[in-house]
């Protein structure tokens, strides 16, 4: 039983350490600006593969966020 709190300060000190990130340096700021670094790699194949989409589901955008169901209104 003594563990437990210890165990759970403990707990409390890594989850707190992991906050404690330097802020990022404009001379790093072009690293994270490459479009390598974009989630999407490239605009115009995104707006294609939406096309893509809406045309095989006869629907259209909702392509960001997540949800499910069968269409039916």
């Amino acid at each position: 039983m003594r563990a437990a709190p210890r165990l759970a300060a403990l707990c409390a000190i890594f989850s707190l350490a992991g906050c404690a990130l330097p802020p990022v340096q404009p001379w790093e700021k072009g690293d994270l600006a490459r479009s390598a670094m974009q989630l999407q790699g490239d605009t115009l194949e995104a707006r294609f593969n939406e096309h893509i989409y809406a045309s095989k589901e006869a629907a259209s955008g909702g392509s960001s966020v997540g949800g499910g169901g069968c269409g039916c209104n």
